[in-house]
């Protein structure tokens, strides 16, 4: 089993960056697809970016070129670096893992991932 905890979330100004973080622990994270999803109040939960086991990433054309997510197999952690920020980012950012890939279109899909993360607060006002 998987254990995700997301940490980094908070406050920012609109025009603001800040960089989530997501440890795992429980599965070789290597071997891992993983991705950030968020969640506005009464929205769904969207995928905002997801990287492979090879380093391939993918974002929806929502945050193109302001977010970047990497991931550091050697600390068992994933990030999002969040550049300019809005007010329409505001949401809960979830980190999402799993071990097996339905393919490279589904990557920002919920479907995709089985292990999810509990959730940190991103607020841009």
């Amino acid at each position: 089993h998987v254990q995700l905890v997301e940490s980094g979330g908070g406050s920012v100004q609109a025009g603001g960056s800040l960089r989530l973080s997501c440890a795992a622990s429980g599965y070789d994270f290597s071997v891992l697809y993983m991705a950030w999803f968020r969640r506005a109040t009464g929205g769904e939960r969207e995928g905002v970016a997801a990287i492979d086991t090879t380093g391939h990433t993918v974002y929806p054309y929502s945050v193109n070129d302001r977010f970047t997510v990497s991931r550091d197999n050697a600390k068992n952690t994933e990030y999002l670096q969040m550049d300019s920020l809005r007010p329409e980012d505001t949401a809960m950012y979830y980190c999402a893992a799993d071990r097996y890939c339905l393919g490279t279109s589904l990557l920002l899909t919920v479907q995709e991932y089985t292990e999810w993360g509990q959730g940190t607060q991103v607020t841009v006002s």
